[in-house]
């Protein structure tokens, strides 16, 4: 099928003001008979049956405490089943409550919403706790023979995963209270800091906007543009400085304090765990690029020479080469260019694509009070996963948007695998989100014919390998050295918070690039920190692969 006709025929016409997504298919599940969405009673009342559900199923599993360790292979499928039943209602309305929350940090009704749905999908989940528990210490010979039967095909991974997390497992009241304990602690501190964000305005010039506005501004031909977006957001961020300070300071304590109980010998140890990667690993991974760091640098500097400066300020990085004005590109074309990227690859891959746009599963338009960045939630595999951006018109943000839709592409092609295995390490998505990159990227290189525009595209692109690997490296040692001085001096100082920073990017950029004084503060806006500590080490994972 041709893109035209995946975006003519399938699609509606796409506005960049109109494209919100619609999650009330979220909450729709014809196989239990719930009613349908009340728009009037509002998604409390539907989200409320939904884990009503969930809870009386999590009662059904009750019978099979203290049984697990000599379950048979059907027994254990059984289980498993109904067990996965449960995880698919509470995490429908899991993601719709966060989803809807990230859309508008200053509306107080998603907040409270979302945090009545964490509370009473904890309660939940904690009644499942004792399956894991126990599975985790059944003996290896009993265990070994089960993770190979093909009745429980459906879920040995996972379990073989749990077995492997074993040595950090506590007892279940432990566990419980760990999992009761964070939706009024990490998970609270994690919601001021994302509702401090999205109230940050910043002012260009022309009044207060969303501070995703500075972006585009950064990447402009002007220098004198860039340097005074530079310092507005520099002025923006420093009221909450002390705050965020103060939220990551806390973060790291409440994880190190987890840690030691759990025995991780390391702060990224459980990230590694997660991603099924070992520390040995991952630290070779970290090593590799540092030593290289040299290329980034030749970068930087060749970069400075083609724009006639003795040297780049901060401000200066993601300065376009090759074009004299600044362009923007409309939210419609930039759909265009994504899935005819993905159809000239693969047209399943265009219409999975597609379809996040036919059935209003895109969220677009910047807001006031709306998260920033970007990320695709792919929720449970009995629905369909949703994408969230922020999108501003540049032609790093039609990659941004690819680099999420491949995400989502990814998790639709998932679905089948089922609950206990739609969801996947974090270095195997990022392969996939910046595969699709590299599919849109190839895609807009052979379309574009002017020298020009192609220096410019080509300069965009090796500009994003190196924020991919060896920025996204850099910003990791960056954690490291937050993480580590935490567990070893003390809550940290907002001055030490920025001399790590500056002390990481300056590893990184060596005298190529002048380090601003505003600069030194720009850590407190990357919500990885605070969302996912020890994350971003999977996207040069993911670009080197």
């Amino acid at each position: 099928m041709a893109v035209t006709d995946l975006l003519s025929t399938d699609l509606p016409a796409l506005e960049l003001s109109t494209t919100v997504w619609d999650l009330r298919p979220l909450v729709s599940d014809s196989s239990e008979d719930l009613p349908p969405f009340d728009d009037e009673a509002g998604p409390a009342v539907s989200l409320g049956r939904l884990l009503e559900l969930a809870d009386r199923l999590a009662g059904e599993t009750e019978h099979w405490r203290g049984r697990i360790a000599e379950a048979d292979a059907s027994q254990l499928a059984e289980l498993m089943t109904l067990a996965a039943r449960v995880h698919d209602l509470v995490g429908r309305a899991g993601s719709f409550a966060a989803m809807d929350a990230t859309t508008d940090s200053n509306d107080e009704a998603k907040g409270a919403l979302m945090v009545r749905m964490n509370e009473r999908a904890t309660d939940i989940s904690n009644r499942l706790r004792f399956v894991d528990l126990e599975w985790a210490e059944v003996t290896d010979e009993h265990a070994s023979p089960l993770l190979v039967d093909p009745k429980l095909a459906f879920c040995a991974h996972y379990l073989e995963t749990l077995r492997a997390a074993r040595p950090y497992l506590l007892s279940e009241s432990e566990e419980r209270l760990l999992a009761e304990k964070a939706v009024t602690g990490s998970a609270a501190w994690t919601r001021l800091y994302d509702e401090q964000l999205g109230s940050l305005m910043v002012d260009l010039g022309d009044g207060p906007v969303p501070y995703e506005m500075v972006f585009p501004a950064l990447m402009g031909a002007d220098r004198t543009k860039r340097k005074e977006a530079a310092e507005a957001f520099t002025e923006a961020l420093a009221p909450g400085l002390r705050t965020r300070a103060y939220i990551y300071n806390t973060l790291m304590a409440d994880k190190a304090h987890e840690d030691k109980l759990r025995g991780y010998p390391t702060w990224v140890s459980s990230r590694n765990l997660g991603n099924q990667a070992s520390d040995a690993s991952v630290s070779a991974l970290i090593e590799a690029v540092s030593n290289r760091f040299d290329i980034a640098r030749r970068w930087y500097a060749t970069k400075a020479q083609v724009l006639g400066l003795e040297r780049l300020a901060d401000y200066d990085r993601f300065a376009p080469l090759g074009v004299s004005a600044d362009a923007s590109i409309e939210w419609s074309d930039a759909a265009h260019e994504v899935i005819g990227a993905f159809s000239s690859f693969s047209p399943t891959m265009a219409g999975h694509a597609a379809a996040f746009f036919r059935d209003q599963r895109v969220h677009a338009p910047i807001g006031d009070g709306k998260r920033g960045g970007a990320y695709c939630s792919p929720n449970v595999p009995s629905t369909h996963g949703h994408v969230f951006v922020n999108y501003t018109g540049t032609r790093n943000d039609v990659l941004t948007l690819a680099h999420e839709l491949g995400h989502g592409v990814h998790f639709e092609l998932s679905r089948p695998q089922g609950i206990y295995h739609h969801s996947v390490p974090l270095t195997v998505a990022e392969t996939a989100s910046v595969f699709a990159e590299e599919v849109t990227f190839g895609r807009l290189l052979e379309v574009t014919k002017d020298p020009t525009e192609r220096l410019s595209l080509l300069a965009e692109h090796v500009q994003g390998h190196i924020a991919t690997v060896f920025r996204q490296v850099a910003m990791w040692k960056f954690e490291d050295k937050c993480h580590t001085s935490r567990r070893t001096d003390g809550e940290l100082s907002l001055d030490t918070f920025n001399e790590h920073w500056a002390g990481s990017q300056t590893e990184l950029l060596g005298d190529t690039v002048e380090i601003t004084e505003g600069y030194r503060t720009w850590w407190s806006y990357v919500p990885h920190f605070i969302h996912t500590p020890g994350y971003v080490y999977a996207y040069a994972f993911g670009q080197l692969l």
